[in-house]
Order: C-alpha cells, then sequence, then structure tokens
C-alpha cells in the first residue's frame, strides 16, 4: 500500500488529532460510579413500539443496562422482574413501574407464566447463566445475556445450539465491542493501514483494590463456586482479541497463580476481620474500612439504606458479617492475581494477554505490531505512527471503565430485537463462544502446564 493510499485511508477512517467527545447521562452510572456514556447512534432508532423485556437479577449489572430503559423509553420498557433480595426487587420495580404481578422472587417463577414479553435480560450470577437463558429461549424470549454465558464448555455450546434451533437473538455483553475506542482500534487493523498485522500485546490492569473487592473478597473469589478469572473478568480480552485480529484462534499457553493474597502473607498483628483490632489496619491498602467505610468506595454492594444518616451504621454491619469485612489474606480465594496467555491466530498471527492485580490504574493498554506501522494505545486514546513517513496520528475520546460500550451495546440489541435480524448485532452468540472457548483452554493450559490447541 502507497503512503498516499495509507493517508487516504486514514482520512476515510475518520482518525485525527482530537476525536470527538461523546455526550453523557445527566443521571446514569456505570458500576464504579461514573456517568453513562449514551450510545451516539440512539436517535436513528425508532421501533414502532418499545421492545418489553424481564431482568432476571437486578444487582449492579441489572442496573446499568436497566437504565437504558429510563432513558429511552420509547425503545425499551422493563415490565418485570426476579431477584431474591427485597429491596433491590423493590428498587427496581419502583424505578420501571413494574406491575406486582410481574415481580418474582427467583428466575425459576418467572417461566412459570406463560410468555409475557418479548425479551429477558439475565445478570444473574455467573453460574446461573444457563438455566433462565435456556428456559427463555424454550419459551420464545430474545436474550440479553451478561457475560460469561455459562463457566461449563458444554453449557456454551447448549446455548448456542438452542439459540439456532429456536431463532432467537442471544447477544452476549461483551461490551467491550460497543467502545468507540476499540471500534477505531479494528477499522485500523482490518484497513491495511499497518500491512500485514503480525502480534498485539494487550493488558487489563484490574487495579489493586478492585482485585480485593471482586476476586478476593468480593462474589468471584473462588472459581469452584464461580468462574475463573480468565472468563469472569478476561473473557472481555480475549474476545476483542479476537474481533480485532479477525483470524480463528489455534493454541494458547498460560501461566499464572495466587502470589500474594493468602495466609503466609498476612502481616504480623492482622486479624480475621478489619473490624477486629487489626494492628496493620491504617498501613494496609486493602483495608475494608479504608475502602468502604473511610472513602466510601463501591458500596453499592451493600444495597445502602434510603436514609444517609444510616449509612456509616450499615456499613460497619455489613464489614463485620460479609466477607467485604475479612482479611484479604485470610479469605477461601483462589483467582489468580496475575495470568499471562500467550496465543497464536491463523495466519501467524501472535498475541499476548496479561491480567495483573497489583497496578494503580485501570483501563486497558495495547499495542498493536504491523509491517507498515504500529499503535499505541490506552483505552483513552491512541497513536499510530507510519513506517514510511514517521506521521503519527492520534485519535481521542471520553470514555468509562467499558469505554462507552454499555449503552451502545444495548442499543445494539434492541434493534436487532426490533428487526428479528441477528445480523445486525456486533456481538452475536456466534461470536462469542469462540472467546469462551479460547479462556477454557487457557485455564487448562494454565492448570496442566502445557499448550492447549483451541477446539471451535
Amino acid at each position: 500500500m502507497s503512503s498516499l493510499s495509507r493517508r487516504d485511508a486514514l482520512k476515510a477512517l475518520g482518525i485525527s488529532i482530537g476525536g470527538s467527545v461523546l455526550p453523557l447521562s445527566s443521571w446514569a452510572t456505570n458500576d464504579k460510579g461514573e456517568k453513562i456514556i449514551l450510545p451516539d447512534f440512539e436517535n436513528s432508532f425508532r421501533p414502532d413500539k418499545p421492545i418489553t423485556v424481564v431482568t432476571c437479577g437486578a444487582g449492579a449489572r441489572g442496573n446499568v443496562y436497566g437504565n437504558y430503559a429510563v432513558q429511552y423509553p420509547a425503545q425499551m420498557d422493563i415490565v418485570g422482574v426476579a431477584e431474591p433480595i427485597a429491596i433491590r426487587n423493590e428498587r427496581y420495580a419502583k424505578k420501571h413501574d413494574i406491575k406486582e404481578e410481574n415481580r418474582f422472587n427467583t428466575w425459576e417463577d418467572i417461566f412459570k407464566r406463560p410468555k409475557f414479553a418479548d425479551a429477558v435480560l439475565i445478570t444473574t450470577p455467573d453460574n446461573l447463566h444457563y438455566g433462565p437463558c435456556m428456559k427463555a429461549l424454550e419459551m420464545g424470549y430474545h436474550v440479553l445475556l451478561e457475560k460469561p454465558i455459562s463457566p461449563s464448555e458444554k453449557e456454551c455450546r447448549d446455548i448456542l445450539a438452542l439459540a439456532k434451533k429456536t431463532g432467537k437473538i442471544v447477544a452476549v455483553c461483551h461490551v467491550l465491542r460497543y467502545a468507540p475506542y476499540f471500534e477505531e482500534l479494528r477499522k485500523i487493523m482490518q484497513s491495511g493501514v499497518l500491512g500485514k498485522v503480525v502480534s498485539l500485546q494487550h493488558l487489563e490492569p484490574i487495579e489493586h483494590t478492585h482485585m480485593s473487592h471482586s476476586y478476593v473478597r468480593g462474589n468471584w473469589h473462588n472459581s469452584k463456586e464461580t468462574t475463573p478469572i480468565i472468563l469472569a473478568k478476561s473473557c472481555h480480552d480475549l474476545d476483542i482479541l479476537r474481533w480485532m485480529i479477525g483470524k480463528e484462534s489455534k493454541s494458547i499457553h498460560a501461566l499464572g497463580d495466587v502470589s500474594w493474597f493468602k495466609k503466609e502473607n498476612a502481616p504480623e498483628g492482622s486479624t480475621a476481620r478489619c473490624t477486629d483490632g487489626c494492628k496493620v489496619e491504617a498501613t494496609c491498602p486493602y483495608s475494608a474500612l479504608k475502602q468502604y467505610y473511610r472513602e466510601r468506595k463501591r458500596t453499592y454492594v451493600f444495597d445502602m439504606p434510603d436514609d444517609k444518616e444510616k449509612h456509616a451504621e450499615h456499613i460497619m454491619n455489613k464489614l463485620k458479617t460479609t466477607n467485604y469485612g475479612r482479611c484479604v489474606y485470610r479469605m477461601e480465594n483462589d483467582q489468580p492475581d496475575h495470568y499471562t496467555t500467550n496465543m497464536l491466530f491463523n495466519d501467524g498471527v501472535t498475541a499476548s494477554f496479561s491480567m495483573e492485580a497489583f497496578t494503580s490504574y485501570e483501563g486497558r493498554r495495547t499495542r498493536v505490531m504491523g509491517t507498515l506501522g504500529d499503535v499505541v494505545g490506552d483505552m483513552y486514546s491512541f497513536t499510530h505512527t507510519d513506517f514510511l513517513t514517521g506521521k503519527k496520528t492520534e485519535w481521542k475520546n471520553a470514555t468509562d471503565m467499558h469505554g462507552g460500550g454499555d449503552w451502545r451495546l444495548v442499543a445494539n440489541w434492541l434493534q436487532a430485537v426490533s428487526k428479528n435480524d441477528p445480523s445486525l448485532l456486533t456481538s452475536t452468540i456466534d461470536a462469542s463462544i469462540e472467546s469462551h472457548l479460547m479462556g477454557f483452554a487457557a485455564e487448562k493450559s494454565r492448570k496442566e502446564k502445557k499448550v492447549v490447541e483451541i477446539k471451535l
């Protein structure tokens, strides 16, 4: 490709210094409390009537996706909810004006009723994705399914088979596919501007307190009870690598383990709980008192009371009675705090991916190496360098923890459902299966200490 055609390609891709600024919601936030980035194409979507949806699981992700219906009621109407935690059920029902008869305790209760909506949003715990998804498909519902599809390879394949049999749309919440940063990065890689893409390096910095919150103390602390971290946290990244490269994966080699969060590393003077008079609590970066009580971070897991005067008492009670108040060195956690994989794709393309707990920052970091140029990016911006001219071209944009992908995903799914056309989806069940198979193969490789072929 000549330098002229490369310049033309960059111009056609719309990549220039500055980028665009995406609008933010005035009220809706994500799991971290950041304002949700609004989809920049939602105004072009005008269904004849709102897509009616029943939500299974009214936790953090159920609210992030469900809030789309509050912002865009002409597109999406949530008409039912299943949630066993009473305060979550009550708040979700009130927010979406759900009738009493459409409020359920468990997901099973939904399907005891004849079909009463167009689709089901499944944001239950990982090990409770399979049951409601299969039942929803059997009863003729379309599905928006939080990742991972399932902790089991067999269950993933079962869901794919049933989706094909029923013809219903199943979108997996691989929200990074909808982030403008990754969309533009993929365009460059697929355009030929970089020549032949030879290799990628991709880093997912979890951030040290996020690791302690979710994968040491939190719901995903034990892989046997939930999902291995390579799927629970990083199937996003395996998926985005496969999507950007655009070639099938062939083999994978993985290394990683629990290096720090274990009993032998507990400081002298530490206690079973941070609230038990721990002598080193004030100097521990993972202190539950510091994170939840003093700094009030990630307190959404505590279902905070409406009366703010009761917040301090409520948090302290949770720290004394739940895993969130326990010492990070004394949990039953088995999730690796560092995880490195090397992957081989068709046409000899290689990729290395590292998931790292011990960082002070979040947000993916990506390097793409091609024969005519390279790209270096950090999810907020990337810089393309042309080898022939030496010219550097920068793209940048506003972003949030998922790069603006959360509501863009929902908008895309609603469009596909309204037209009953799965080809409109970016993240189909077919496409999402491969990244899960990569994750299962990575975990097998890590445990058996060998290179594993990926069988599609």
